[in-house]
């Protein structure tokens, strides 16, 4: 008997993807990896860099012509294939440029039409306008389905408290989908706007991800009106759209490693010979390509399903799962394979391996 587990997926890509990937990888080349390092050392993205991500047409292409955007169908799998090649150049960089398509992705997902008339206008713009998803909060022990976040019904009003963490751009979102629990209903999602009163943000230093603003929000008393909660919302897509998304990105940033050390092991020599003729070395490059293969796959099995409309909490489950990691082995083989130049900051292996460490905590993040 055949399940809905064992139909098979296409791997083939359309023309129109094909084009994209092209463009997509010359970008993360030429406009990410080129200052990652600096950015990474200054703490921040280079000024005016997230206007110029408004030329990859990201936020515009999923909105509705209606609402000011290009009205391109909805792919999963498209945008998986966009955080693979933005995470090759950048994971933190990446997260930044698709962090306002995330908040988009989420209002399509569970807002009326009236919602996003009232919010998509704001963001199809010509402009980067920060917009970003507030679901982690600070505590070791942190659970999407048990969250600590509470909103509170108050006449025609909901009443927000507790903090959120790890909230990409969320310092300078000027639209944040935070979810809480909602006394007596479960989890709840609201668009908050900047600049409401009892909103506050402050900026929060990490191991990796230094190029990307990541901040706590705390909400203390914040009041939105009720057209301002997604009464469509589905906490278990969110979370697993999401981390289909950060597991990309680990695949984009773990393809990145490979092809950079390929060609180290093969000049660096030792004792008279390039050291990818040492066994030891060439089974750990081997082991890379392998265990590399295996994330791509489990995401875009996912991220497949996801575009088919067929059930993917499994296959998104096992994605995270397998890219948390794989991941973090392959930053630490990376690592290891240039030996003593792996831990210094001359080359880029030490950064990868930092910012390969937050795909097993990050979640929410990025939503395809």
């Amino acid at each position: 008997m055949v399940t809905s587990q064992d139909l098979p997926f296409d791997l083939s890509l359309s023309e129109e993807q094909r084009i994209g990937r092209e463009s997509m990888r010359r970008y993360a080349e030429r406009q990410l990896r080129a200052i990652a390092r600096d950015a990474d050392e200054a703490g921040a993205a280079p000024e005016g860099f997230y206007q110029g991500t408004t030329e990859l047409g990201l936020s515009l292409m999923p909105i509705p012509e209606a609402f000011g955007g290009a009205g391109m169908p909805r792919s999963p799998v498209s945008n998986a294939l966009n955080a693979e090649d933005l995470g090759s150049g950048d994971i933190s960089l990446a997260l930044g440029t698709l962090a306002p398509l995330s908040f988009i992705n989420a209002l399509l997902d569970f807002g009326d039409e009236a919602q996003q008339e009232m919010f998509l206008p704001q963001l199809a713009q010509e402009h980067f306008v920060p917009a970003t998803v507030a679901l982690m909060e600070p505590r070791a022990t942190f659970d999407p389905a048990n969250l600590h976040t509470r909103a509170v019904r108050d006449g025609d009003d909901y009443v927000l408290n507790g903090e959120k963490s790890m909230v990409i751009l969320g310092a300078s979102a000027e639209l944040v989908l935070v979810v809480a629990e909602l006394d007596g209903e479960g989890a709840a999602a609201f668009v908050v706007p900047a600049g409401s009163q009892g909103l506050s943000a402050k900026a929060e230093p990490y191991m990796g991800l230094r190029a990307v603003e990541v901040a706590t929000l705390t909400l203390d008393q914040v009041r939105v009106g009720a057209a301002h909660r997604l009464m469509q919302f589905d906490l278990e897509r969110l979370v697993d759209l999401g981390r289909i998304g950060t597991a990309a990105l680990a695949v984009g940033c773990c393809q990145a490693v490979l092809d950079y050390c390929i060609p180290y092991v093969k000049e660096r020599k030792a004792f008279g010979e390039p050291i990818a003729w040492r066994q030891s070395v060439a089974f750990m490059v081997a082991d890379i390509a392998i265990e590399l293969e295996g994330m791509r796959l489990l995401v875009l099995r996912a991220a497949s399903r996801a575009e088919q409309g067929l059930p993917f909490h499994r296959e998104a489950h096992l994605a995270r799962v397998y890219a948390a990691e794989k991941a973090m082995q392959i930053g630490t083989n990376g690592v290891q394979l240039f030996g003593g130049a792996g831990f210094v900051r001359d080359y880029p292996l030490e950064m990868w391996y930092r910012n390969l460490r937050a795909i097993g905590v990050l979640d929410g993040a990025a939503l395809v």
